[in-house]
């Protein structure tokens, strides 16, 4: 038989498979949306960097012409009428005068609370659990101090409103002051109360000096006389100033 030669075919190596394009690429929705998002804060960045406000035409052109406006109202002087200054001078006084009627009234108070905080201090010093007196030399040891701070408060007080020159918180406060001091322990021992003496003595001088300053009306010159003989049944170093006060009542009846 003749040899039949049977024709082998050679295998074909077959290539690798080539990446793809990436320009062919479908993009997926959320990378799309990111994109665009990152896009649109980068851009507001830059425009905030810038000092450039996302608004429209219209409402910069707005916002121009109002602080142009608004510069020329700064810069424009302000003209009062004669009517205007005097009413704008006559508030300026009114508020001046209440403003120091209520540091005048204030200041009264304040000093007639740190008197009667003073007052209090001496009864809390003051045992009260002995057998014996509780106004004997022991006790009065115990008080002197705070009895030397309520003298203190009685001069410092009066001086000071007497230098403000308010004679009528002056006659107060000394009225109030005599009666916080008659109410003031009396000790066994008479020598122990001349620092009550002392006190009285300090708030007729300065209640003389306000009748002197100071002319009440005819109502409350005889209130401030009825309070000063309420004051000079507890002592008679006030005595000096109803006589004065009467006499001034004499002369604003002729």
């Amino acid at each position: 038989m003749a040899n039949i030669c049977f024709e082998r075919r050679a295998l074909v190596e077959i290539p690798e498979p080539q990446p793809k394009i990436a320009g062919r690429l479908r993009r997926s929705y959320m990378d799309v949306l990111s994109t665009r998002v990152g896009s649109l804060q980068n851009s507001a960045a830059s425009l905030t960097r810038r000092g450039r406000p996302l608004v429209s035409c219209s409402q910069r052109q707005w916002a121009d012409e109002s602080d142009s406006r608004e510069e020329e109202e700064e810069k424009a002087p302000t003209v009062l009428s004669s009517q205007q200054l005097v009413q704008l001078l006559s508030s300026l006084i009114l508020l001046e005068q209440k403003q120091k009627c209520t540091d005048d009234s204030s200041k009264l108070k304040l000093l007639l609370e740190d008197l009667l905080q003073k007052k209090a201090s001496v009864y809390r010093s003051i045992p009260y659990s002995r057998l014996g007196s509780n106004r004997d030399a022991h006790c009065y040891r115990k008080a002197y101090p705070h009895l030397l701070a309520f003298k203190r408060s009685c001069q410092e007080g009066s001086q000071t409103l007497v230098r403000c020159g308010d004679w009528e918180s002056v006659l107060e406060f000394a009225l109030a002051g005599w009666r916080c001091t008659s109410e003031l322990p009396h000790w066994d021992t008479a020598s122990h109360n001349e620092l009550r003496e002392h006190c009285y003595a300090t708030l007729a001088k300065h209640c003389s000096t306000a009748l002197r300053h100071h002319q009440p009306a005819p109502s409350k010159a005889r209130e401030i006389l009825r309070r000063l003989k309420m004051a000079q049944g507890h002592n008679q170093q006030m005595s000096s100033c109803v006589e004065e006060l009467k006499q001034l009542l004499k002369d604003l009846k002729h």
